[in-house]
């Protein structure tokens, strides 16, 4: 997995981790989707035992300031920093399931 080190955080995000948990009794096949997009085991996560570990972090919004909120409760600005969410498609009990927004951990 390379590109470890090499990803930088926008301004106002923050990194949350590189791990989310599988579901129980989640069975293949299973596809990862961050943002919607759908990810490539091997180049851009593994399966390590019941976690998934992506090759680089997560990316959440971090905390507004009291300034900022109250700008975007006014109506005078928006957030557009970078928030990632990441969904696991999976099988389970024969049904195919999704997890959505699944908890990033490091």
């Amino acid at each position: 997995m390379s590109g470890r080190d090499e990803f930088d955080v926008p301004e106002g995000s923050v990194a949350v981790g590189r791990r989310v948990r599988l579901p129980g009794r989640a069975e293949p096949p299973i596809t990862i989707y961050v943002n919607g997009v759908a990810q490539t085991e091997g180049e851009d996560y593994l399966i390590e035992g019941a976690d998934i570990v992506f090759t680089r972090p997560i990316v959440k919004e971090g905390k507004l300031g009291a300034i900022r909120w109250l700008s975007m409760l006014i109506g005078v600005v928006g957030s557009y920093r970078k928030h990632e969410t990441v969904d696991i498609e999976y099988r389970s009990g024969g049904q195919v399931k999704l997890a959505s927004d699944v908890e990033v951990r490091e």
